[in-house]
């Protein structure tokens, strides 16, 4: 398959929460293709993640990039491999259902500064194979309202929440209303969070590609091994 960008993210291994959240999406990236939402529910979750099921289950370390002109794919996955046969794991903490605005996600409460360097590590190392943002991305980011930080990750990384903006989260739902986000909360709590583990780890790096239909797929989960 070709594909129009690539990202780096962590994504969870296989387990009965990130199953059920996988399903709560309504994308699977490792199989590639739409899943129903899990049993037992009272309503159809999948009305509140039309975004986010697009990229699937995930935390964003490197945001989705093109390629940069006279880089290759068979570069990327080479630099992908070595980068995570030479780098050590490092903790993400305790994952938390939190409130992001009018978003639901999963966040380390406390995060470690550990995990910031570790993500600021993965935009640095990768950044050599992003092509330039152009100029309707650039406007679609500031349309946002950026702080002076986060114009000037903009204008060096491409993207505004990197360094030390970034923050690390499993997105679960899109923008809700008031009386939705609370609806969605109730279930969360009351069904993904008694599955969740006491800690995450950063252990594995994810290397994925967006379709011409806008989804993730997953191309190669890759063990952090080095010491």
């Amino acid at each position: 398959m070709t594909y129009r960008r690539y990202a780096l993210y962590y994504t969870p291994a296989e387990a009965g929460w990130s199953h059920w959240a996988t399903r709560w999406l309504g994308w699977d990236m490792t199989q590639g293709a739409p899943v129903a939402p899990p049993e037992g529910l009272d309503i159809d979750p999948h009305g509140w993640t039309d975004t986010p099921r697009r990229y699937g289950l995930h935390a964003t370390l490197k945001p989705p990039f093109r390629l940069a002109q006279g880089e290759g794919f068979a570069q990327l996955t080479e630099a992908f491999q070595h980068y995570c046969d030479t780098t050590p794991p490092v903790e993400i903490g305790a994952p938390t259902l939190t409130r992001l605005g009018r978003f639901l996600a999963l966040m380390p409460a406390p995060q470690p500064a550990a995990l910031t360097d570790a993500a600021a590590g993965i935009v640095r190392a990768f950044d050599p194979f992003r092509a330039p943002a152009s100029d309707d991305e650039l406007a679609r980011r500031r349309a946002a309202g950026l702080s002076p930080d986060q114009e000037a990750n903009l204008t060096r990384w491409g993207y505004p929440y990197v360094m030390e903006g970034f923050r690390f989260h499993i997105t679960l739902t899109e923008k809700l209303s008031r009386q939705d986000i609370e609806k969605a909360e109730e279930i969360l709590t009351a069904h993904l969070l008694p599955l969740l583990p006491e800690r995450l780890t950063l252990d594995a790096l994810s290397l994925a590609g967006e379709d011409d239909m806008g989804r993730f797929h997953l191309i190669e989960r890759r063990r952090l091994a080095g010491q």
